[in-house]
C-alpha cells in the first residue's frame, strides 16, 4: 500500500488555509501533527488531509473534528 505524504504547500492549497491558521489549527487539535519525512522535512499523509477536509465539508461540528483528528493519529501509531 503506497501512502502519499503532502508537503506544507499542497496542504495549504488543499486546504484553503494560511500557514498560521494551519499551524494554529493542530495547535488547537483541529488538524494531525505532522510527519517527520527527513531531518529538516515534515508532511501530512494525504489521506489525512482528504479525510479532514470531508469532514469539514460535511459540517462536522469542531468536537468532531478534534475526535476524528484523534483516532487519525492513533491509527498513525497502529500502523507502525
Amino acid at each position: 500500500m503506497t501512502t502519499t505524504i503532502l508537503r506544507l504547500p499542497a496542504v495549504l492549497r488543499e486546504r484553503a488555509r494560511s500557514r498560521s491558521a494551519h499551524y494554529l489549527d493542530i495547535q488547537q487539535g483541529l488538524f494531525t501533527h505532522p510527519v517527520q519525512i527527513g531531518l529538516r522535512a515534515v508532511g501530512w499523509p494525504a489521506s489525512e488531509v482528504t479525510a479532514l477536509n470531508a469532514a469539514r465539508i460535511a459540517g462536522k461540528t469542531e468536537a468532531e473534528i478534534r475526535e476524528l483528528v484523534a483516532k487519525l493519529e492513533a491509527a498513525r501509531k497502529l500502523a507502525a
